[in-house]
C-alpha cells in the first residue's frame, strides 16, 4: 500500500470548502504561500525558472468514504447531468489526492508565493512539479465543461 507524507503545507484565504469558488466560470486567482518543510528546501533549487507549478495535495478534510458503483457518479455544480468521479474535479474521490495548477510569483526561502490557490489554509502539499505542457492549446479538449458552458450562453 502506498503512503504518503506532507512536503508542506499550504497558506490560504480559505478557511472552509464553501469559500472555495466553484462551477462554470469559478476565478481560481486567490494568492497563497506553499510553505515547505526545511528538510525538502534542497528540492526548491532553481524551481525560480518556472512560472507556474502543479501542486499535489491531500483533501485531508474529506470524509474517508469507499466509493462504489453510482457513488462514482455525480452531479457538480457546473453542470445539471451526473459525470464519472474521474472526469471532475469533485473532492469525493477513491483516494483524496488533489491536484492545481499555480502561478509561481516569487521564493522566499522555504516559502513559494503563488496565484491560484483553491485549496484550503493548511491543505498538505503531498508534490510540486514544474507545469510543462507540449500539447498546442488547440488540441485541448474540454469534454463535457464545454458543453454545460455552451449551454449557459
Amino acid at each position: 500500500m502506498f503512503t504518503s507524507r506532507p512536503i508542506g503545507f499550504v497558506s490560504s484565504p480559505y478557511k472552509d470548502a464553501s469559500e472555495v469558488p466553484k462551477g462554470l466560470g469559478a476565478k481560481h486567482d486567490a494568492d497563497g504561500v506553499l510553505k515547505i518543510l526545511a528538510e525538502f528546501e534542497p528540492g526548491l533549487t532553481d524551481i525560480e525558472g518556472f512560472s507556474h507549478l502543479i501542486v499535489i495535495w491531500a483533501f485531508d478534510r474529506s470524509p474517508k468514504i469507499e466509493l462504489r458503483g453510482d457513488d462514482l457518479l455525480g452531479t457538480p455544480p457546473s453542470d445539471n447531468r451526473p459525470h464519472g468521479v474521474f472526469a471532475t474535479r469533485s473532492p469525493r474521490r477513491p483516494n483524496p489526492i488533489g491536484l492545481t495548477t499555480v502561478e509561481l510569483l516569487r521564493r522566499e526561502g522555504v516559502e513559494l508565493s503563488v496565484r491560484g490557490v483553491d485549496m484550503l489554509d493548511g491543505t498538505p502539499i503531498l508534490d510540486i512539479k514544474p507545469y510543462l505542457s507540449n500539447i498546442p492549446s488547440e488540441k485541448l479538449r474540454r469534454g463535457w465543461l464545454a458543453e454545460a458552458e455552451a449551454r449557459q450562453k
